[in-house]
């Protein structure tokens, strides 16, 4: 059973507006789990606990909307928005392992699987400009849904052997792993929210305006980049969290424009 508290009273001396006040009661009532099975208290019920108008309940509720924190489902009204997946920040990232490893089977589709140049996808992998790639672009699923665009580019002298791979349900670095190509040992990730473009969007199942993450990330192995990648994610279904001890350094970094 969700765990539940008495809702703190609204200060309607507080040059703060009661929508405001409310949307941080709530976040906090949220952020402590009280609602952790999915439940959450109808407009009316929240009317009636902090004796407040329905236009405060759905402006507050709007705003946790907006944020990822709640959804409108129909039927079933506003539940809470919990990531199925998580990712690790830090490690070498494998969408298919993180899917599979919370009980789920990871698909993909093949978008693009063709012999390309790329300027970009080449200045990362230090290759001329005109440099013949593998672009291995895919849509992942995670039990028939929509999960994630991933697009990958590495150098045709690595990865021409997978052109020939049945991708539909296999990882990168395992197919490499299996035909002694070489595979990522270190490299860097960079994670920004954006709005994705509307093909991407279209294939994501994402409504206008819907935010997600957008990894890039240069896979090298000891030194020698083999990977440029780019991955657009659904943020109402993953979510990236930071593991840290004693000594370790972990930042944010601004944007160097």
């Amino acid at each position: 059973m969700a765990r539940s508290s008495s809702p703190m009273p609204l200060d309607r001396d507080s040059p703060m507006p009661l929508w405001a006040q409310l949307e941080a009661e709530l976040r906090r009532r949220l952020e402590a789990g009280e609602f952790d099975e999915g439940f959450f208290p109808t407009d009316h019920e929240l009317t009636e606990a902090y004796g407040v108008s329905r236009h405060t309940v759905r402006e507050a509720v709007r705003h946790l909307n907006k944020t990822g924190l709640l959804k409108r489902e129909r039927g079933r009204g506003t539940v809470v928005n919990r990531a199925e997946f998580e990712q690790s920040l830090g490690t070498l990232y494998s969408l298919f392992q993180s899917v599979e490893s919370a009980g789920v089977e990871q698909t993909s589709d093949v978008l693009q699987l063709e012999v390309v140049t790329d300027t970009v996808a080449a200045s990362h992998l230090d290759l001329d400009e005109g440099a013949e790639l593998v672009l291995l672009a895919r849509l992942r699923r995670a039990a028939g849904q929509p999960l994630a665009v991933d697009r990958a580019w590495l150098p045709l002298t690595v990865a021409e052997p997978l052109l020939e791979v049945d991708w539909s349900h296999t990882a990168l670095y395992a197919e490499l792993a299996k035909l002694g190509r070489p595979v990522p040992n270190q490299g860097w990730e960079r994670l920004t929210p954006i709005v994705p473009s509307p093909a991407d969007r279209a294939l994501l199942d994402l409504r206008k305006g819907d935010a997600a993450f957008f990894l890039e990330r240069l896979g090298s192995r000891d030194g020698t980049p083999i990977e440029w990648r780019t991955t657009i994610i659904r943020g109402d279904r993953f979510r990236f969290v930071s593991d840290w001890t004693t000594g370790s350094r972990g930042e944010l970094r601004p944007h160097a424009a």
